[in-house]
């Protein structure tokens, strides 16, 4: 029996339709297809467009005979490998086995045919057939398996050199406040330098939590702390959290939010958390002076979160991979650059741990994106 869902096509040649339906009828059986011709033309014709394991020619054909059709299968690289075992009912002299087998043959069957004999030698090219489709298949998984290697290889590399760009930045940044300090004995500007490396310390802090939170969630040791949270509270804090950003670039934000109350079970930090990334990656990728809006809809069993802004916008091309770690769009200043490109992969993890769902969606460049997000509802 074969080892795919495949059928195994099988090519049977006689100019005698009894003779065609006598062959299929001996060698049928599941996961088997038959191909029949009646001229050694119309074999040919279907040797154009099927690959097939065997090939049952009969010998004693009117116009092509089955050596002459033998013999161009063996001149097409696309046929040459094709077994034929030929089919005949006159003599099987020395001199005709030699121009068959000189044809290409790989055995010769006389008439009236024994159903057994038949049967085992063409199980062999079936087997023969099904396991070198499946190396093939192996071979291509592998190249396939090879390919996410290399892309994957080339991902780690780009970002090893973006962490070590973002990492370098602030640590310079840090050190040349500690030796201003040093300079400063009277203290006056003391507090803008502390204040500057705050803000430096604090983007190193998000970054190896971003760092932390991804491998965590591939390692499966997050743990959600899951309660009845409000989600007016959840959104008010994701703003607070990300107005820094948004105010830094001068964007205005509008909220909507739905007048009734409203309850999601989760976990009420990374609820925000998953909220908050979307506003900054919003500040991130709108150019100065942007607009930025923040709504949602309540549903019978959902709440749709939509974060929408006027900036950049996401190609076609990248929105099916918008929410891959390390995945970036370009984009309207050196703003974008900063950050490793986990801050969407994230937030697609986190929300599906909720049992939620998130998609993205814009026009193209320079038309804006929207994203939404989609958590059930808690009574």
């Amino acid at each position: 029996m074969t080892q795919t869902d495949d059928p195994i096509p099988v090519l049977l040649v006689d100019d005698l339709e009894e003779n065609l339906l006598a062959l299929e009828a001996l060698l049928r059986r599941d996961g088997l297809t038959f191909l029949k011709a009646r001229t050694g033309d119309e074999a040919l014709e279907l040797l154009l467009a099927h690959e097939v394991a065997l090939a049952l020619l009969d010998v004693q054909m009117p116009g092509m005979d089955g050596f002459q059709l033998a013999e161009y299968m063996r001149g097409s690289t696309r046929t040459r490998h094709v077994p034929i075992i030929f089919v005949t009912a006159g003599s099987a002299d020395h001199q005709r086995r030699f121009r068959g087998y000189e044809a290409g043959a790989v055995d010769f069957i006389q008439k009236p045919i024994e159903a057994d004999i038949l049967r085992s030698k063409a199980e062999v090219f079936f087997d023969l057939f099904d396991q070198r489709r499946q190396v093939l298949r192996q071979r291509d998984e592998l190249e396939a398996y090879a390919a996410q290697l290399r892309a994957a290889d080339r991902r780690k590399d780009e970002f090893l050199a973006v962490l070590g760009h973002e990492l370098r930045n602030p640590l310079m940044a840090l050190r040349a406040g500690l030796q201003l300090l040093e300079r400063e004995a009277d203290g006056s500007k003391a507090g803008v330098i502390r204040e500057r490396m705050g803000t430096q310390v604090l983007h190193l802090s998000r970054l190896i939590e971003d760092l932390l939170d991804v491998s965590r969630i591939d390692q499966g040791k997050i743990a959600l702390r899951l309660e009845r949270v409000s989600l007016q509270a959840v959104l008010a804090s994701a703003i607070d959290t990300s107005r820094p950003k948004i105010d830094a670039g001068l964007h205005a934000l509008t909220v909507d939010l739905p007048d009734e109350p409203a309850w999601i079970a989760g976990d009420f930090t990374r609820l925000s958390q998953v909220v908050s990334n979307l506003l900054t990656n919003a500040a991130k990728y709108t150019p100065s002076g942007g607009e930025i809006r923040l709504s949602t809809r309540l549903e019978a069993d959902t709440v749709e979160i939509e974060v929408e802004d006027n900036g950049v916008g996401v190609p076609p091309e990248m929105q099916e991979r918008i929410f891959a770690l390390y995945t970036q769009v370009p984009g309207p200043d050196t703003r974008s650059s900063e950050g490793l490109g986990i801050g969407l992969a994230l937030v697609k993890q986190l929300v599906e741990l909720h049992r939620g769902a998130i998609a993205v969606s814009s026009e193209g460049e320079d038309q804006g994106s929207r994203f939404t997000v989609r958590l059930p509802r808690s009574v």
